[in-house]
C-alpha cells in the first residue's frame, strides 16, 4: 500500500525547515554584530592607548630638548641658586636620575614609571610624582564636574529658550552660542572676577577651598562649554520641532514647555551627550588656567609650581595625566554608546 504525504504534511515540512533557515541566519547576523562590536571596541582601546603613548613619549622628548645639562639644573633646584657645580656634587645626580644612562634605557625606566603609577621623582619635593599630583587632585575634579554641571543647565535652559522661537531670537541665541564658545578662560575669568568680586564683592576674590569661592571658576568654565554644546544642540532641537510626533503632542493639548522640556529636549541632547567626554578634558585643561587666576588649589598651581622651579618630572606628570583623562572619558563615551546601539559597531 503506498503511503502519499498529505498538502498539509508539506506545507508543516517547509515552515519547519523555513524556521531552522531563519533562526540560523539570525544567528549567523547575531555572532556578526557580536564580532564587529568585539572589533570596534578593541579598536578604541588600542587608539587609546597609542594615543597615551604618544603624549608620554612627547613628555619625555621634551624633557631631552631643554637646553643645559640636567644634573646641573637639579642640583641647582634644590640648593636653590644657580653657580657652578664640580663634577663630584654632579655624579651623585646623574646616579640617582641615571642621567647618563642611554637614551633608550632612560626611556624605558620612565615608561616603567609611569606603568607603575609613580609618574617618577620630584627633583624639588623628593617624593613620587603621583603623590604630589593626587593631593590636589580632588580640587580640581570638583571644580571640573562643578562646570560640566553648571554648563549643562546653562545650555539647557538657553537652547529651550530660544531655539525654534522665531527668526530674530533664534539668530541671536545661536550667535551667543557661538560668542561664548569663542570666549578664552583667562579673558572670561578676570571679567568675572573684576565684576562680581570686586566691583559688586559678591564672591571672594580668592577662591580658596570654599563653596562661595567654587562659583566664579565654575562659571568661567561652564560658559564656553555650554556654548559649544548649545551649537551642537540647537540644530537638532530645531529639527526634532518640526517631527511628527511633536505635532501630536500639541493636538493633545500639552504646552509648548511640556513638549519642549519632555520631548524635544530628550531626542535633542544626544550631540551634546556625544561630546561629554571631550568635555570632560577640555574643562580639567582649562581649570589648570582658572585655578591660578582665582588662587584655587589644585594640580593648576602644582603645574605652575613646578614651571617655575623647572621641575620637569611635575610638568610631565600633569601633562600626561591630562591626557589620560581626557583620553579615557572620551573612551568611556564611546564604548557606551558602542554598547547601547549596536549598529555603531558596523558604521
Amino acid at each position: 500500500m503506498t503511503h502519499t504525504s498529505s498538502p498539509d504534511t508539506e506545507r508543516a515540512g517547509t515552515l519547519e525547515a523555513r524556521i531552522t533557515a531563519d533562526a540560523a541566519a539570525g544567528s549567523a547576523r547575531r555572532r556578526t554584530r557580536r564580532a564587529a562590536l568585539i572589533r570596534r571596541i578593541a579598536g578604541k582601546v588600542i587608539g587609546a592607548a597609542i594615543t597615551l603613548f604618544g603624549a608620554a613619549s612627547v613628555a619625555f622628548l621634551a624633557q631631552l630638548a631643554l637646553p643645559g645639562d640636567r644634573a646641573t639644573v637639579i642640583f641647582n633646584i634644590r640648593a636653590g641658586q644657580a653657580i657652578e657645580r664640580t663634577p663630584e656634587e654632579l655624579a651623585q645626580i646623574n646616579e640617582q636620575y641615571g642621567l647618563l644612562q642611554p637614551i633608550l634605557v632612560q626611556y624605558v625606566d620612565y615608561l616603567r614609571a609611569l606603568v607603575s603609577g609613580t609618574l617618577g621623582m620630584s627633583y624639588q619635593q623628593y617624593r613620587p610624582v603621583s603623590d604630589i599630583i593626587l593631593e590636589q587632585l580632588g580640587p580640581t575634579l570638583t571644580l571640573t564636574l562643578t562646570a560640566i554641571v553648571l554648563s549643562w543647565l546653562i545650555m539647557i535652559v538657553w537652547v529651550t529658550l530660544t531655539a525654534g522661537r522665531g527668526r530674530r531670537l533664534g539668530t541671536f541665541g545661536a550667535m551667543a552660542d557661538t560668542t561664548a564658545a569663542g570666549l578664552p578662560h583667562y579673558w572670561l575669568g578676570s571679567i568675572l572676577l573684576v565684576v562680581f568680586g570686586l566691583w559688586l564683592g559678591w564672591f571672594p576674590v580668592i577662591s580658596g577651598t570654599s563653596i562661595a569661592g567654587l562659583w566664579l571658576p565654575a562659571l568661567t568654565l561652564a560658559i564656553p562649554l555650554a556654548g559649544f554644546m548649545g551649537q551642537a544642540t540647537r540644530t537638532e532641537f530645531e529639527r526634532t520641532l518640526q517631527q511628527p510626533f511633536i505635532v501630536t503632542a500639541r493636538m493633545r493639548g500639552m504646552g509648548e514647555t511640556g513638549v519642549r522640556l519632555r520631548h524635544v529636549l530628550r531626542h535633542s541632547v544626544l550631540p551634546a551627550v556625544t561630546l561629554s567626554g571631550w568635555a570632560l578634558g577640555a574643562t580639567i585643561s582649562g581649570a589648570v588656567i582658572v585655578e591660578s587666576l582665582f588662587s584655587r588649589p589644585g594640580i593648576g598651581s602644582v603645574l605652575i609650581t613646578a614651571v617655575n622651579a623647572q621641575d620637569l618630572p611635575i610638568v610631565t606628570g600633569v601633562v600626561v595625566l591630562i591626557a589620560a583623562l581626557y583620553v579615557v572619558a572620551n573612551l568611556v563615551v564611546d564604548l557606551i554608546y558602542t554598547l547601547i546601539d549596536p549598529r555603531l559597531a558596523t558604521s
